[in-house]
């Protein structure tokens, strides 16, 4: 697992219905009723291998979201024809994708201290930790949250922003979007990686493309 498996997945053909986030691989169906939601997930869930490799899945009225792992760097080989597999039976229903629906919310907590900090955390929200710097929802329903080691000589102790990432082909609909609400681009200078946009009281938010970007594969 790692850089490799994501840019395979990210370079495979037939993956048109998924993106890749923070999170890793996902797709978002679209249904016009609980009950077809309901087929397409029974329908999931009566594919070969699903059961050892089980994807997150959402039911909303709407729609059915589907993540093929929690963690970019879980990503492994097997997925890709999992989410082929996962595309046919929905094509097979009728049932189309939503790519604009796809993204990951991330709480990014930035301190020179992230060992002591991340157990109040885990604690308090509930979370469970994934390597060193994450904590994620065990229900799979809230943010993650990335703690970012600053450097100890730095004069800010402590600090959180937003981060948003979003599928390459939706990024500048994003931006547009709030600058549109109001919001200003605070600073371009990783683009296209990520923007830090404000809202009218300076309050940040970084909109991320990161690793759904040209050139990733």
């Amino acid at each position: 697992m790692g850089e490799a498996d994501w840019k395979a997945f990210h370079a495979a053909s037939g993956l048109e219905d998924w993106r890749v986030t923070f999170s890793g691989p996902g797709a978002w169906f679209r249904t016009a009723s609980l009950a077809e939601g309901v087929a397409l997930i029974s329908a999931i869930a009566a594919l070969d291998g699903v059961s050892e490799h089980p994807p997150s899945i959402d039911l909303r009225a709407d729609g059915v979201g589907v993540r093929l792992t929690r963690d970019l760097s879980e990503i492994a080989a097997h997925h890709i024809e999992l989410a082929r597999s996962i595309s046919a039976v929905a094509r097979d229903l009728g049932i189309e994708s939503s790519p604009a629906r796809v993204q990951h919310v991330q709480v990014a907590v930035a301190s020179p201290v992230v060992a002591e900090v991340i157990p109040f955390w885990e604690a308090v929200l509930g979370y469970e930790k994934l390597g060193d710097e994450d904590l994620l929802d065990p229900r799979g329903r809230g943010p993650s949250f990335w703690f970012q080691q600053l450097d100890p000589d730095r004069p800010l102790r402590h600090a959180m922003h937003i981060d948003v990432a979003v599928p390459r082909d939706q990024g500048e609909a994003r931006i547009a979007a709030a600058l549109a609400a109001g919001g200003r681009i605070a600073d371009d200078s990783h683009a296209p990686e990520w923007w830090t946009l404000a809202d009218p009281v300076g309050n940040k938010v970084d909109i991320a493309i990161w690793p759904d970007q040209p050139g990733a594969a």
